[in-house]
């Protein structure tokens, strides 16, 4: 019989092979592997809640709401429809630059959503194999400790590049009303000089919010569809960092 010692040993994880998985080894058969650090997750869900109040508000500024009789004192809704659109781009402005920020000092996982390794034969195969996972053409998936190639490639695309266009396009418009003196003018008034007619930008930017909608359907999708099926604790490693293997 085995004395409490062993049992105990027999049912820990071993630590060292769990901490080697932290700098981007894959982790098979490895139990739980610390992913995603406090900042990347902080950032993440403080830009997601800000990526739906301007998707929201963008909408309703796009399609106001209806006039209603009366003083424009009583009826100030759009204002304050605006106010929120505004605070809510600031707030992703600054969690973004964070996010971009943490990318330097962060761990390896940290940087993965701001470069693709295209010039990889095996990121492209990886990608390939995940694309036939989510075509249900595999019957089990690979395990990544971080993003999957397919993921990575959305995030960059769907959150890096769309999320920085949006920031750019919308502090150009914003400049418009704080004056060509103003430091968002300085910034970002050179998007006028891509497009000249104001309206042409605010067309952009609003297509580029339904780009947003689009992605966002997505990448929830796709997070609930992996924790159901590769049981890899996807959803709940943006909770606690942890990423866990459960087969």
């Amino acid at each position: 019989m085995m004395n409490a010692a062993e049992c105990r040993a027999k049912s820990e994880p071993d630590i060292a092979a769990v901490a080697a998985d932290a700098v981007g080894g894959h982790a098979i058969g490895r139990p739980t592997v610390y992913v995603y650090e406090a900042p990347v997750r902080i950032c993440h869900w403080v830009n997601a809640f800000s990526i739906v109040a301007l998707m929201m508000t963008g909408y309703l500024i796009g399609m106001p709401l209806p006039s209603v009789e009366g003083e424009a004192s009583a009826n100030f809704d759009m204002d304050y429809i605006r106010f929120a659109h505004f605070a809510a781009g600031q707030v992703l402005a600054v969690f973004f630059l964070t996010r971009v920020f943490w990318a330097f000092v962060g761990n390896h996982h940290s940087r993965q959503i701001f470069y693709l390794p295209v010039h990889r034969k095996q990121f492209w195969g990886e990608m390939l194999d995940e694309i036939r996972w989510y075509a249900f053409l595999e019957h089990k998936p690979k395990m990544y400790v971080g993003h999957n190639p397919l993921a990575r490639t959305g995030m960059f695309t769907g959150f890096t590049l769309f999320v920085a266009y949006m920031i750019i396009t919308g502090f150009a418009l914003y400049s418009e009303g704080t004056g060509i003196d103003s430091w968002q003018h300085k910034l970002f008034g050179w998007v006028f000089a891509i497009w000249p007619n104001s309206q042409d930008v605010h067309t952009w930017h609003h297509l580029g919010m339904w780009a947003l909608v689009t992605f966002v359907i997505v990448h929830v999708y796709a997070a609930v569809r992996e924790d159901i099926m590769s049981r890899q604790g996807i959803i709940s490693s943006m909770v606690s960092g942890e990423r866990q293997f459960r087969d």
